[in-house]
């Protein structure tokens, strides 16, 4: 096995060359300050895709405003409630299309790594997350399971086979999260491509090979794959480092 580089993650001193460098070492020394005004633009981000998103759904409730101007209060009461419930989907419908294609306009890739918190290469993996929460904490669960929700994940980088079921909204690092074929993903099931441990932090591929059934709110990381016809039970918890194997096909009598 390959021997992982071992760090201080308590030291402020980057290895980085030139400019990149000095900026590590002072986001590394001024953590909260330098961290904060890192991941300070994400809220115009935030701003930009909810905005745009409530655009669709602000005009359809001015519209209906303005249709019933003249109407009783009953009238106008129960237009303005049905225009607002409209706009609410409106905004999530929109916003699962937003949000993919200002994660894929920022100029950040998210790679597999093993380093600190305190890192310049960690900065695109907090903003890709911080996209993805945008839309699971605000409408995704709305849409769970249907095929919006796949087809969010797949803007988002999340390779997804044909036939596959995702039936959670409990996911993070979509990019780096490869599901095969005909794959059950079952009710609050979390998947995750990173872990931390010891003060680091681990970002690692999740893999879910074909077949493969994942049961009610069981737990995967980072650094996991698990094989072809594998069920993980319901509840259980995939550590990292955990390669679960193909499962064997029992041959025709």
């Amino acid at each position: 096995m390959e021997n992982k580089p071992i760090f201080d993650v308590h030291s402020t001193k980057s290895q980085l060359p030139g400019i990149a460098g000095k900026l590590e070492s002072f986001l590394r020394t001024f953590r909260s300050l330098a961290f904060f005004a890192m991941l300070a633009p994400i809220a115009f981000f935030y701003v930009l895709c909810m905005g745009v998103s409530l655009t669709p759904g602000i005009m359809l409730v001015h519209s209906s405003y303005e249709w019933t101007a003249q109407s009783i209060l009953p009238i106008k009461a129960l237009a303005l409630g049905l225009s607002g419930a409209a706009a609410f989907f409106m905004y999530g419908l929109t916003l699962i299309f937003v949000v993919p294609l200002c994660n894929k306009l920022l100029p950040l890739k998210v790679k597999a790594q093993r380093t600190s918190w305190f890192s310049l290469s960690v900065i695109p993996w907090y903003y890709h997350n911080a996209l993805t929460y945008l839309v699971r904490y605000t409408f995704l669960d709305f849409i769970t399971p249907t095929p919006f929700n796949k087809l969010f994940y797949q803007m988002m980088g999340m390779k997804i086979g044909k036939g596959s079921m995702i039936n959670s909204s409990n996911i993070s690092d979509p990019c780096l999260i490869e599901i095969g074929d005909y794959v059950t993903i079952g009710g609050s099931a979390t998947l995750v491509a990173h872990y931390g441990m010891k003060g680091i932090l681990i970002i690692d591929k999740l893999v879910i090979k074909n077949n493969a059934t994942i049961g009610l709110n069981a737990c995967l990381f980072g650094d996991v794959s698990i094989g072809e016809g594998v069920t993980v039970k319901p509840g259980e918890v995939v550590l990292p480092k955990t390669h679960i194997p193909n499962k064997e096909r029992k041959s025709a009598a």
